[in-house]
């Protein structure tokens, strides 16, 4: 229990980023207009909402691709069919002066054959069910998955390694990332998130259940993909290392050294409008800076007055 003396608010604040640390400093790009939508289908299409901002002379910064630019759902892989050069597409936006993430959750397709799949399971570093030994499962976007268990720091630094060149074969230095469903969302169980009696293990092999973690779980997932960006950043230049941007929806006090934070799936609504307002003040003051909500909404279209 932290007691934080103030007196005033701007000290309380000061005495807070002191315990928890300060904001990263973000890209300037990432300040920008960053489009996003679920979802861009195809290199084509892409390309196609690329040269649609400029034909209308609207000016943005970043091109996003959720979940259906994948190989099956499978995350660090590309669906070739609709997009058949991968590298080509951001290297074309990037020819303009943008950039594009690509979306990479930390749940893990079961799927044999699948390489990070099969190297999880094999060094184990998969979160286990509650009997401490079996590897945790449940569905969510690819079906049946298991969780990286990113408070272990061995899992963290080999999920790290997946965003270097060498592994992420088809990213490019154009590329960054955002992390969603890391509360972690499972779709078949109790609440909609992971059982609280299923097992983690530190670097040492200590257990401990994950109702001590749950609100953890996302921070510990942001600390690894921002040391693979980092490392992936070193590849490039030993000496120079870009910022990193990653986006999530789940975090914890001290996230705010790896992240931005989006509040997640919205309605283009006017209340969900009014809502997002002093939330995103509520999280600023609260020393998460970076902060905002879908622009229009997620779901549903907005009226024209909206």
């Amino acid at each position: 229990l932290f007691f934080m003396p103030g007196p005033t608010p701007a000290a309380v604040q000061s005495q807070h980023s002191y315990l928890t640390g300060t904001g990263f400093l973000p890209p300037l790009f990432s300040l920008g207009h960053n489009q996003c939508r679920w979802n861009y289908r195809s290199t084509d299409d892409c390309l196609d909402v690329d040269t649609g901002f400029d034909t209308h002379n609207i000016p943005y910064d970043v091109l996003w691709l959720d979940i259906e630019h994948t190989d099956g759902k499978k995350y660090f892989t590309w669906d070739h069919h609709n997009f058949p050069k991968p590298k080509e597409l951001p290297n074309k936006i990037a020819s303009h002066g943008r950039k594009m993430v690509t979306i990479t959750d930390p749940h893990v397709k079961r799927e044999s054959g699948y390489h990070v799949h099969d190297e999880a399971h094999a060094k184990g570093f998969y979160v286990k069910s509650s009997n401490g030994q079996s590897d945790f499962e449940g569905h969510c976007w690819p079906g049946t998955s298991s969780w990286v268990d990113f408070y272990n720091k061995n899992a963290r630094d080999w999920y790290a390694s997946k965003y270097s060149f060498g592994s992420y074969t088809e990213s490019t230095p154009d590329t960054y990332t955002w992390v969603d469903m890391n509360e972690p969302s499972v779709f078949n169980a109790h609440q909609v998130t992971m059982d609280r009696n299923a097992v983690h293990h530190n670097a040492d092999g200590k257990q401990v259940a994950h109702k001590y973690l749950h609100n953890m779980y996302g921070h510990y997932s942001l600390m690894s993909v921002f040391e693979g960006h980092i490392l992936r950043s070193r590849e490039i230049s030993p000496t120079k290392i870009n910022r990193p941007f990653i986006l999530t929806r789940s975090f914890f006090a001290g996230s705010q050294r790896y992240a931005a934070m989006w509040t997640g799936d919205n309605m283009a609504q006017w209340d969900h409008l009014q809502k997002s307002l002093p939330m995103l003040q509520t999280l600023s003051i609260s020393n998460f800076p970076f902060t905002g909500a879908d622009i229009g909404g997620f779901f549903f279209n907005p009226d024209a007055e909206l």
